[in-house]
């Protein structure tokens, strides 16, 4: 009987990170018979069943979503999964061999979890980031807890598992497809160049809302391959607009928590503050921010017009 859907999406993703990604599942010590495995072509270039062999697997296909975006492949995976636990892995994860066997476990032992993840998100670098990078590197969804953190309450950040091996049951998973159907916000996660991100964040939402739990765990370990343009100033700067964006979309959806309005008289007298004490990346940071709160207010005032 398998017991888990392993759900990997990609949009033309790099060979050697996906093949990295493929082997790690290649040699789970969770027996194949037990597990089913979807490789979501989310609109690449090139189709990735004429590229990538998963014959290894006795219970492993191809999908096609032909709507760009992360969401729009997890919730096709959502569709297409059979088993009650699924498993999110993105095309650049390498999971710790027993990081299935743990999952499945995990659901068996804490019945009052809805969704559960990695409490190890380590990188693996291509090129180390410069040093006046490194405290903003969190943006990199990177994670080591040594203790298993869960909660019931959202938001709980410590306890909130993240896209990266994410692990979902079925019911949660159909509610928040259902959820997604009916809501004037959508969280769509990355959609081309977009960094766009809540959509597995937003997961949590919807478990707690529906009395379940969430948690992460130490013995769920896996490493994140990270390519040089990611640890740049640039990117991180994008990163963090995006990111930052989705959290105060997330807010006012869930909490109808506005982001704060910086054309208010104070609003505008916290700006010109910050511009004129903060200096190189941490302006960068502030601005970035501050672009986030326009962008979010304008996409809930849009959305509140056409519902």
């Amino acid at each position: 009987m398998r017991e888990v859907s392993v759900i990997i999406c990609a949009h033309n993703p790099r060979k050697r990170y996906l093949e990295r990604t493929l082997r790690a599942l290649q040699a789970q010590t969770l027996d194949h018979s037990r597990w089913e495995l979807l490789l979501i072509d989310n609109a690449s270039d090139v189709p990735l069943s004429r590229e990538w062999d998963l014959s290894w697997h006795p219970h492993a296909r191809h999908v096609v979503e032909g709507e760009l975006g992360h969401s729009a492949a997890r919730r096709r995976g959502i569709r297409e999964a059979n088993c009650e636990l699924l498993m999110f892995v993105d095309d650049d994860n390498v999971l710790d061999a027993e990081y299935l066997s743990h999952a499945v476990k995990i659901g068996q032992e804490w019945p009052l979890l809805g969704v559960w993840g990695s409490g190890v998100t380590a990188p693996e670098f291509e090129r180390e980031p410069a040093e006046h990078l490194r405290q903003y590197l969190f943006y990199l969804a990177l994670r080591e807890t040594t203790l298993p953190r869960w909660s019931n309450v959202f938001p709980c950040i410590e306890a909130t598992p993240w896209g990266a091996g994410l692990c979902l049951r079925k019911v949660v998973a159909s509610t928040y497809c259902q959820m997604w159907d009916q809501s004037h916000i959508r969280l769509s996660g990355r959609v081309g160049r977009s960094l766009m991100s809540g959509d597995d964040m937003e997961i949590g939402w919807v478990a707690c809302n529906m009395g379940w739990g969430m948690g992460v765990f130490p013995v769920l370990r896996l490493t994140h391959l990270i390519p040089e343009e990611r640890v740049t100033d640039d990117y991180l700067v994008r990163m963090a607009e995006a990111s930052t964006t989705s959290n105060y979309l997330l807010a006012c959806k869930w909490q109808n928590v506005l982001p704060p309005n910086p054309f208010s008289f104070f609003g505008l007298l916290s700006v010109l503050k910050n511009i004129a004490v903060n200096r190189g990346m941490r302006r960068r940071m502030y601005l970035a921010d501050l672009r986030a709160r326009v962008a979010a207010l304008r996409f809930i005032a849009d959305s509140r017009s056409q519902g």
